[in-house]
């Protein structure tokens, strides 16, 4: 019989005085991009704008710093994942976009 895992520590509290009020993320954008990537510029002013106008959380990842994403996307960037789910890659439609974030 294996002992039970210890609980993981949370990394954030889960109420704390500057977010217990605040409203939970619509959706979370992760967009994967590149340094010198002039379509990455592009998606990154169209996808901010989009995330802060719907209320949705927004991150961005260097694909450079991890081998598999390099490997996987090298050829399609800047790629938008919108909750985790592949969405859009190359030129990002910003009412698309807008629509999906409701």
């Amino acid at each position: 019989m294996s002992s039970p895992q210890k609980p993981q520590k949370p990394q954030k509290p889960l109420l704390s005085a500057e977010n217990w009020t605040a409203a939970a993320p619509a959706h979370h954008v992760t967009l994967l991009t590149k340094d010198g990537c002039h379509l990455c510029a592009d998606a990154r002013t169209v996808v901010a704008a989009a995330c802060r106008d719907t209320g949705s959380e927004f991150s961005e990842v260097d694909i450079t710093t991890d081998a598999a994403l390099l490997r996987d996307y090298a050829h399609v960037i800047p790629v938008v994942f919108v909750d985790g789910v592949p969405w859009d890659q190359l030129r990002i439609d910003e009412r698309r976009l807008r629509d999906v974030l409701g």
